[in-house]
């Protein structure tokens, strides 16, 4: 058993790209483990701004032996007349290393037993290593030098160890060394590594924190502990995308406390904590009280014992924020001069889509399909209707131009100021909601309607801007135009979540009429189709952890987007249902009438026409026990009482009898009882 480093030394790296370079190292390095069937009691990958390490600890030195039987021509070809080997089988034993005695017959054919010496680790590692760097894929990726590979930042040194062995590499023009490079001010930063077992000890000691969750860790402990000395607090739930970047944007991070004039406090929250943490990587401070306070904290990276240098880190910052702040108190006082309302009209000058006018036409289209959402849930729409009207109001500001991630978030303050109902402000914030797949939605129905009808009309917008030709511009597993599926997986959440009975698919058709219709765009019958299908989807992309998926698909039974609130219900019945023997016989019996009945449409039953005491028997079952029905546990007792008429018709009954009265009739028997069974699920998929 043996340890191995692998150290790559580079130009400070993009920080998105690290955390994905360090996933896509370990797959790498565990798949070429397990191709070779090389075991390994851990496998770690580590990373800092200036290098990717891979740490596998307790691996086998060399893989393990081998005995092949491999098949050699038939035995027609491999013998002569004299049953003695031909050319092709004296050529099948050189091939492989054996000699003719080795050789043996079996089912018709020669074979051979090949034993296959296994390779060492190191051989297995120094062949493969460059390949796997070489393969890392991340935006931006350019030529370095004179060489042809490409790679996010210039390589500058390999560290290669196979225990305390330099494992020989070259990547590049660089010959792997057991040497490595610290931290740049710190006095310790020639490193010399002797095993992998003590490499991370030993950057810490050159200021280098290469555990990427130690890094964390002592971002959270040293901030939280310099917060304290001035009794203030950090809010870490929020600040999860800040902790993490700047945890790879250092390799030794040391807090500087700094501070800004009160006066900036005036203006809302929300903009000096954004351009705090989403601009500058600073870490706001609270007070007690709860207010914001005019100090934060930066993490700079190790600088060593320089006063000075400390001096500077942190007078640059407070001047930096400063001139951040001071725009936005000037934002936000030129923007409060005048109501929210006032800005509405400033939306016409603002292009929604190209070709589908602007965001002041794209409001009030939010206004006329919120109505109608109003109108489905038959509640109140005055405050809704307010609320929609409003909601894109203050993308026409000072503020939300200069800071976009403040769209919503400064509506709602607005609207405070102009004197807007509380519900009606919360609304015009909250109707971006959800940010992200997993987020929150909209917490009272003001904003869920008005984020429903948000969405709906920006799906609808893309998919008909994106017809005939230009389809392959529509969402795909890569490209996202809009937030299409995000808005999709939104719409999903907040009518499933809040329960709300809301007809889905009549709101994507009026959408799209509208939108059409307001710019005289030919709608191509199959777009609203696609919309339904997209919407689908994303359904059972939300769903696919939680049910199978032959679960979700029997789910997605009687026009699921017309009633989706009973979508999750049905998947959850059904998958307790079916592991009971009763719903497998009824499942049975389902699918021998849906083979049958497929592409068939219903038709009356005629009872004259009826020949069999089978056919009448099973006729009378569906009109006792298919009536309406409460709910679908209600409603399988009673289909399961079907099960034993359907099998006897079976057995009976020859459907497609020569009779073509007799046939049709009989179709259209099984066809009345597809319809039943389809307001179940479609068992076809269980």
């Amino acid at each position: 058993m043996s340890d191995f480093l692998l150290e790559i030394l580079v130009q400070e790296l993009p920080y998105k790209f690290i955390p994905e370079a360090q996933r896509q190292l370990k797959e790498a390095f565990e798949k070429l483990f397990c191709e070779y069937g090389i075991s390994y009691k851990k496998l770690d990958v580590q990373t800092t701004p200036r290098r990717l390490a891979v740490l596998a600890f307790e691996i086998d030195d060399k893989q393990k032996d081998i005995v092949k039987e491999l098949r050699g021509p038939i035995l027609n070809i491999a013998l002569d007349d004299k049953k003695e080997y031909t050319p092709a089988a004296l050529g099948f034993a050189k091939k492989n290393g054996v000699t003719c005695e080795n050789l043996y017959q079996k089912d018709n054919y020669i074979f051979a037993k090949v034993e296959i010496k296994g390779k060492s680790t190191k051989e297995i590692l120094s062949e493969n290593i460059e390949n796997i760097i070489f393969k890392l894929q991340g935006p931006h990726f350019m030529r370095w030098g004179s060489h042809d590979e490409k790679f996010s930042r210039p390589i500058e040194n390999i560290l290669a160890l196979y225990n305390s062995e330099v494992l020989p590499l070259r990547v590049l023009d660089k010959n792997s060394t057991n040497k490595t490079l610290g931290h740049r001010f710190s006095p310790n930063k020639n490193v010399t590594v002797t095993s992998p077992k003590t490499y991370i000890e030993d950057l810490k000691k050159a200021h280098v924190i290469v555990d990427v969750q130690e890094r964390k860790n002592l971002i959270v402990q040293s901030a939280t502990a310099c917060a304290k000395e001035i009794n203030t607090s950090i809010d870490f739930s929020n600040l999860d995308d800040l902790l993490e970047e700047v945890t790879y944007i250092t390799e030794y991070p040391i807090p500087v406390l700094c501070e800004f004039d009160k006066r900036y406090l005036e203006i809302p929250d929300i903009v000096t904590t954004t351009v705090m943490s989403k601009h500058q990587r600073y870490f706001p401070l609270w007070q007690k009280d709860g207010k914001l306070s005019n100090h934060f904290i930066t993490m700079a990276n190790f600088v060593g014992n320089d006063k000075e240098s400390m001096d500077n880190i942190k007078a640059g910052n407070q001047r930096v924020v400063s001139a951040r702040l001071e725009d936005g108190i000037f934002f936000y006082k030129e923007d409060t001069r005048v109501p929210l309302e006032n800005k509405i009209e400033e939306l016409r000058g603002m292009t929604f889509q190209k070709g589908l006018g602007t965001l002041y036409d794209k409001t009030q289209r939010i206004v006329a399909l919120s109505e109608k959402i109003c109108s489905q849930l038959n509640i109140d729409n005055k405050d809704i209707l307010r609320s929609a009207l409003l909601c894109k109001a203050d993308l026409s500001t000072k503020l939300v131009f200069e800071f976009t991630e403040l769209q919503g978030f400064i509506g709602e303050e607005y609207a405070l100021k102009s004197g807007e109902k509380q519900n009606v402000a919360l609304a015009i914030k909250e109707h971006y909601f959800p940010l992200s797949a997993y987020s929150e939605t909209p917490s009272k129905i003001e904003g869920q309607v008005v984020s429903i009808a948000d969405k709906i009309d920006t799906i609808c917008a893309l998919f008909i801007s994106t017809q005939g030709k230009m389809k392959k511009k529509r969402p795909t597993g890569s490209n996202d135009p809009l937030g299409a599926r995000r808005a999709a997986i939104g719409i999903l959440r907040i009518i499933i979540n809040n329960n709300l009975d809301i007809d889905l698919k009549s709101l994507i058709d009026d959408s799209l009429k509208a939108i059409s219709s307001e710019f005289n765009i030919e709608l191509e019958g199959e777009t609203n189709q696609d919309v339904y299908d997209f919407i689908i989807n994303r359904l059972v992309v939300m769903y696919e952890k939680e049910f199978p998926q032959s679960i979700i698909k029997a789910s997605l039974a009687d026009d699921v987007l017309k009633k989706l609130v009973e979508f999750p219900q049905r998947a959850k019945f059904l998958k307790e249902e079916s592991q009971k023997e009763s719903f497998k016989k009824l499942a049975e019996s389902a699918n021998r009438v849906l083979r049958l009945s497929k592409d068939k449409t219903a038709q009356g039953v005629d009872e004259k026409l009826f020949v069999l005491d089978e056919e009448k028997a099973l006729f009378s079952a569906i009109k006792n026990n298919c009536m309406e029905f409460k709910n679908l546990e209600q409603y399988m007792k009673c289909l399961e009482n079907l099960v034993e008429p359907i099998n006897n018709f079976f057995d009976k009954a020859l459907v497609m009898d020569k009779d073509e009265k007799i046939k049709n009739n009989r179709l259209a028997l099984l066809n009345l009882l597809k319809e039943k069974f389809s307001k179940v699920c479609n068992f076809q998929y269980l």
